[in-house]
């Protein structure tokens, strides 16, 4: 069917140049609509990535760095690091207390267990939290506020060792996740991997300045539990306590991994502790206490107590209710918004992504699916037609009629006739010039080639003109074909062959792209060789062929006239005319030895032109056609098995299809490239077993193959985006023309079996 005819429509005056470079310039809604979705799904992807943290590795101590710039107050001083005028100053818990420290939180299972503990026995712990997982479980976050825990940065993504700036913005992006769970800032942090201060070295050294210029403490430990590695209850509770009645920072987890053996440990520390006579507090109460007998030995020697100018006891804003959570800062109103708009947008990643991963699941087990059915049913479709004895019924040899219709098709319509003049098959040949303008009939007629009619017709459209060509057809069969196309010798002989069967009312031939000596035209050559034409073996084993191509197909002439005609009501007039004969209970058959070779787009303009329209014609026509899932009989086959068929892999699953595209991109960068490229290659290696069975059917050169892994990264990508502005169309309403392609004319006339000059 020729799918680059004009609309029927009237031809309007010439808009002005600049009419149509404003219409070149502002872009349609539905492709703003259709930009914008896509913009959104990356974002939430990227979104959901990061949240992950897990670009890349994270970099932890530099175990041979060194540390000669850092004060020797510093990497032996207390936990508790802080400036003050620029200077740094350290701080030890006072003896006899315990800060309970928690890292890598919040996690929705291990973190609310601890916090239990915690309740239980009554003791405030502070919490180091990284500002992904903040985002991922607010409510753990609120909880743990609520309950009288203090809270600090851990980073947004766990990451240690980077730059200042990167610091600053992983930190100021986690102080946004808490205002928006808990409406609170913080003014403490610990960097991931670096729980001691002798972790501290000329790398790091300038951003723990930096921190503490903008008013941060940042919180190391001296005693670690090392529960990270798991080593049992006993040696967690050993290794977590302090020497000789001393007072600790001492380091739990409460993610990232099975904190089992911790939920083991706590109770039992806590209580073994207080037996002791230790007490529990959090890095505040510890700092206020240490300030606290600081100024009771300064009254004892007769000076004036001076309190540290930025600490978080004394800061403007600090939470005084509670000074074991002066840390905490009430969050500005512009800062509670954004963080609850980051926690919204977190919240749709969270529940977009792992949906879309379901979906794509089913939808790539469907295009696995697909493929299998096409290898195998293709492959018994070939063995049926090839045997020696298949037979359609009698031989077909009385003369057809063949209806070209041709628009301003002076470039192509000499090759056309000529390739019909060397028919081995009686023919007569009925050119409807559907008011060309650029002298198109004017060349048929130049022709001279005997049995040629032309019909000349205003202009009204492909449709119309098919339907002229019908009404003068003289023969009980018509082949329609393109006016850009050429046939073989023996192409309607081969063809006209299926009518010995006195079911089969249309028969399909196989279109071969002629140009594809170019990428474009490469790509298009696998796709009809690959897509098209293996869909049609299998949709007619299935008795249920979607759609008979413009560029050959042969019909009986009641079957067409029975049917009402070439309809006007879509722009797949041929997948229009195929359903409307299945449901009228003819059988639609495929010739795949009946070859025409057509002009394909030489251009991505022209190419994305003829696929939309291509793929909103085809949804038009399943759409007129949606009753015939309810048919009853032979007639139904078509919406029982076809009409699924068709949905499901020419508009849902091509739908979806770049998601899995897009998933696996966010896989390589994510999670694991190695092993998701390895992915990639195996159904990559599929789709090459796929088209090169196609191609030893059709008797193919493999070469092109060289051309399908490109196809898939550039080709594939645009016939999605295609089908997705055909689909944002038809759910908005839009209308889309007729549009005419351009031609050059390079596709000659065949020699018998040899394929094009």
């Amino acid at each position: 069917m020729n799918r680059n005819q004009v609309r029927p429509q009237r031809r309007h005056a010439t808009p002005s140049r600049i009419e149509r470079v404003r219409r070149q310039a502002v872009p349609k809604p539905r492709v703003i609509i259709a930009l914008l979705l896509l913009l959104g799904l990356v974002s939430v992807m990227l979104l959901d990535g990061y949240l992950r943290a897990e670009v890349g590795n994270d970099q932890r101590v530099r175990s041979d760095a060194s540390a000669s710039k850092v004060p020797d107050s510093v990497l032996d001083g207390g936990p508790l690091l802080s400036f003050q005028g620029g200077t740094a100053r350290t701080q030890a818990v006072p003896d006899k207390t315990i800060v309970l420290t928690f890292d890598d939180g919040p996690d929705p299972e291990w973190t609310q267990k601890v916090l239990d503990i915690l309740d239980d026995n009554d003791v405030p712990g502070t919490f180091f939290l990284v500002g992904s997982m903040i985002s991922r479980y607010p409510d753990v976050v609120r909880r743990m506020v609520d309950d009288g825990n203090e809270v600090g940065v851990h980073t947004f993504t766990h990451v240690s060792y980077q730059s200042a700036a990167r610091v600053t913005r992983e930190i100021a992006q986690t102080q946004l996740a808490l205002a928006g769970a808990a409406g609170i800032t913080t003014t403490l942090f610990r960097a991931p991997y670096s729980s001691t201060n002798d972790a501290i070295d000329n790398y790091s050294w300038p951003v723990y300045k930096t921190l503490g210029a903008m008013g941060y403490t940042s919180v190391f430990v001296d005693t670690d539990s090392e529960d990270w590695q798991q080593p049992g209850a006993s040696k967690i509770i050993k290794w977590a306590t302090p020497k000789s009645g001393k007072g600790a920072s001492v380091l739990f987890h409460d993610a990232r991994g099975n904190r089992a053996q911790t939920l083991e440990a706590l109770p039992r520390y806590i209580k073994k502790m207080k037996s002791k006579g230790y007490t529990f507090t959090t890095v505040s109460g510890a700092q206020q206490q240490a300030q606290g007998q600081q100024e009771q030995g300064q009254q004892a020697q007769g000076q004036q107590a001076q309190a540290p100018q930025g600490t978080p006891a004394t800061a403007g804003n600090a939470r005084q209710s509670n000074p074991e959570q002066a840390a905490h800062r009430t969050a500005d109103t512009a800062t509670l918004w954004e963080g609850r708009a980051l926690l919204g947008a977190v919240a749709v990643a969270e529940w977009t992504v792992p949906g879309l991963a379901a979906v794509l699941a089913v939808v790539g087990v469907a295009v696995l699916g697909r493929f299998a059915m096409m290898l195998v049913l293709a492959r018994r479709h070939y063995r049926q037609r090839n045997r020696r004895r298949f037979s359609w019924g009698p031989s077909v040899t009385g003369p057809v009629s063949v209806i070209v219709p041709a628009y301003n098709e002076k470039e192509c319509i000499a090759n056309t006739l000529n390739s019909l003049a060397a028919s081995t098959h009686p023919i007569e040949i009925v050119v409807v010039d559907d008011g060309s303008t650029d002298g198109t009939a004017e060349i048929a007629e130049s022709l001279g080639l005997p049995n040629v009619r032309l019909i000349r017709q205003p202009n009204a459209g492909k449709p119309a003109a098919l339907n002229n060509g019908v009404r003068h057809a003289r023969y009980d069969i018509v082949v329609m074909m393109d006016g850009d196309t050429v046939f073989e010798p023996d192409t309607v002989q081969r063809l006209v062959q299926p009518f010995g069967d006195p079911e089969v009312g249309a028969v399909a031939g196989n279109a071969k792209v002629g140009n594809r000596t170019t990428v474009i035209g490469a790509w298009q050559h696998i796709e009809y060789v690959m897509g098209f034409n293996l869909d049609r073996r299998m949709y007619d084993l299935l008795r249920c062929m979607p759609t008979i191509p413009g560029a050959i197909g042969a019909f009986r002439r009641d079957a067409v006239l029975g049917v009402g005609g070439m309809s006007e009501d879509t722009l797949a007039e041929d997948t229009d005319i195929t359903i409307a004969l299945h449901r009228a209970g003819w059988r639609v058959v495929y010739a795949e030895h009946a070859r025409a070779w057509t002009e394909a787009p030489a251009s991505l303009g022209q190419l994305w032109r003829q696929r939309y329209r291509w793929s909103y014609g085809t949804m038009q026509a399943l759409w007129k056609h949606r009753k015939s899932v309810t048919d009853r009989g032979p007639s139904g086959r078509f919406g029982r098995v076809g009409m699924p068929l068709v949905v499901l892999f020419q508009i849902v699953t091509p739908v979806f299809a770049p998601l899995i595209d897009v998933f696996t991109v966010y896989a390589m960068i994510f999670v694991d490239f190695k092993a998701w490229l390895l992915a990639w290659l195996a159904v990559l290696r599929v789709q090459l077993v796929c088209a090169a069975y196609a191609f030893r059917l059709d008797g193919e050169r493999y070469r092109y193959l060289l051309m399908l892994p490109l196809q898939q990264i550039a080709y594939r990508q645009l016939m999605y985006l295609v089908l997705i502005h055909s689909c944002v169309t038809a759910a908005t309403g839009g209308r889309l023309r007729w549009q005419k392609l351009k031609r050059t004319g390079e596709v000659g006339t065949p020699a018998p079996g040899t394929g094009v000059r």
